[in-house]
């Protein structure tokens, strides 16, 4: 039967000898392997009562099992919703009740936390660790390794991928097969990525970059992946000889900058270094393009689109911009209020429009309806400019959404936080540079009656509701917040005033 994503992506390997996953233990998998596996897996999950159109949540580790799963996903009609590992029991509970997942697959260690919360949303509950163990794998071993693929439409659902807005209340990404499809096939074919390309994977999987992006492209081509559990320079410094591609955020090529032993000799067989979902200073092109002879290559992307832009493989990969837009998608500037469409130079609001955009947000109609016109142009968010020569630059976020080390952060649910700390009568949340990370969040607090906050028990009090990569590198006790005309903070202010915080 057609399923379009599957077929495309592992049903076309059932047979594949060749290598797919490198592991730091020096085991080897083949792409048989992965689609035995997932055969398996999809047993177990339509055993247990799962069907197509179903959810499926994992909070886990990456392993080769979690592309197992992916792919059981897909073969089975399951829309598959990855979960940051470092997300609070706090917020995992909204995520299972918005979405109604059937399952949660979760690491063993969790399962005190967790069980309850399945119970609680009427989910069932497996365990995969990151060593390949627990409840999942075990009965996926008692399981035939052929399973008969649903029939799927590339208008069907694939993934559910969580965002938010400066609400503060997170919105799921409907992102639909042909989605998935269409993006890896264009970005395949522009990055010229072959069989014969080994790229070295050292992003999480439970996003768009590191799994529907690079995990997604590989498998198109047939291509294999060091499979690394998360950036380590030792690792990568010590694999990249091996490989001829890798794709990171900022934070990764700053700490490789920072070592020694990177150097032209390590990246002598490499083809392609790309980067993406936080912006990459001009000071890390230039040491980059000095310490080994590439140039990094840049784009822009977001959790409902996917891919939209990039510099170009072949012509001048411009510092500070996203390049252009990829083939087959529409790239327009707008004005925020009207929607009328800007000429060339002049800032406005990005909008995106193509096969890359997604279906709208998982039962949120009125915010699918404020953010996806009905000519099917998606409003971003960010502002942006196409300048002379047609090169996209982003100049800044109209949501105040904070970038941090390529993860999403939003200001709103910080701040509600804070603000329900006794003592604390108001603040505001802000991104400020950061070398490494790109941005970091800082904290401005005010407080009631003007007293001293004991921020550092502020600190701890917040951090126990919120992944660490959400928490505050720094608060700051504030007389008052600057307001305009309407009382709005000016949050564009208090970013300038603290601009240099971390990197002056």
């Amino acid at each position: 039967m057609s399923n379009p994503l599957y077929d495309r992506l592992f049903g076309c390997h059932a047979e594949n000898e060749a290598p797919f996953l490198h592991l730091v233990n020096g085991e080897t998998l083949r792409y048989r392997d992965i689609v035995s596996m997932a055969a398996r897996i999809a047993g177990v999950l339509t055993e247990i009562g799962l069907g197509p159109g179903d959810r499926l949540a994992a909070q886990v580790e990456k392993s080769p099992e979690v592309l197992a799963l992916y792919a059981a996903c897909a073969q089975a009609g399951i829309v598959f919703l990855p979960l940051n590992t470092a997300y609070t029991a706090d917020e995992l509970a909204y995520f299972l009740e918005n979405s109604g997942a059937a399952l949660l697959v979760c690491d063993g260690s969790r399962t005190p936390q967790l069980s309850p919360l399945a119970q609680q949303f009427d989910a069932k509950l497996l365990t995969l660790d990151a060593d390949g163990s627990g409840s999942l794998m075990d009965a996926a071993s008692r399981m035939p390794t052929t399973f008969e693929t649903m029939a799927r439409d590339e208008d069907d659902l694939a993934a559910f991928l969580y965002t938010s807005g400066t609400t503060g209340r997170s919105k799921a990404a409907m992102l639909s097969q042909k989605n998935l499809i269409s993006n890896a096939e264009t970005l395949a074919e522009l990055w010229r990525f072959t069989k014969d390309d080994v790229l070295l994977h050292a992003l999480p999987i439970f996003h768009t970059h590191g799994l529907f992006v690079g995990t997604n492209i590989m498998l198109m081509v047939g291509g294999s992946m060091i499979f690394l559990p998360r950036f380590d320079a030792n690792d990568v410094v010590r694999s990249m000889p091996r490989a001829t591609s890798m794709m990171g955020v900022p934070t990764f090529y700053t700490r490789l900058l920072d070592d020694d032993r990177f150097c032209r000799e390590t990246a002598r067989h490499m083809r392609l270094f790309i980067s993406g979902s936080a912006p990459l200073l001009e000071e890390t092109h230039k040491r980059f393009e000095e310490r080994t002879g590439h140039r990094i290559l840049e784009r822009y992307g977001m959790t409902e689109t996917n891919m939209n832009t990039s510099n170009p493989y072949d012509g001048e990969r411009r510092a500070g911009t996203v390049g252009f837009p990829l083939p087959g998608v529409e790239l327009k500037i707008a004005d925020p209020e009207t929607g009328e469409t800007l000429p060339d130079g002049e800032v406005g609001q990005i909008e995106v429009r193509g096969p890359n955009v997604y279906k709208g947000y998982w039962r949120m109609p009125e915010k699918t309806k404020a953010e996806l016109r009905d000519d099917g142009f998606f409003l971003t968010g960010d502002l942006g400019v196409i300048d002379a020569d047609g090169y996209v630059r982003i100049v800044g976020r109209s949501k105040d959404l904070i970038i941090s080390g390529g993860y999403n952060i939003y200001p709103k649910e910080i701040e509600l936080l804070l603000d329900a700390v006794q003592g604390i009568r108001e603040s505001a949340v802000i991104g400020v540079p950061h070398a490494d990370f790109g941005e970091t969040v800082v904290g401005l607090i005010v407080a009631e009656n003007d007293v001293e906050v004991d921020l550092e028990a502020v600190s701890d009090e917040v951090g126990q509701s919120l992944a660490r990569f959400k928490q505050p590198r720094k608060l700051i006790q504030v007389d008052e917040l600057p307001r305009n005309a309407m009382g709005k903070v000016q949050k564009n202010v208090l970013r300038e005033v603290y601009a240099d915080l971390f990197t002056g």
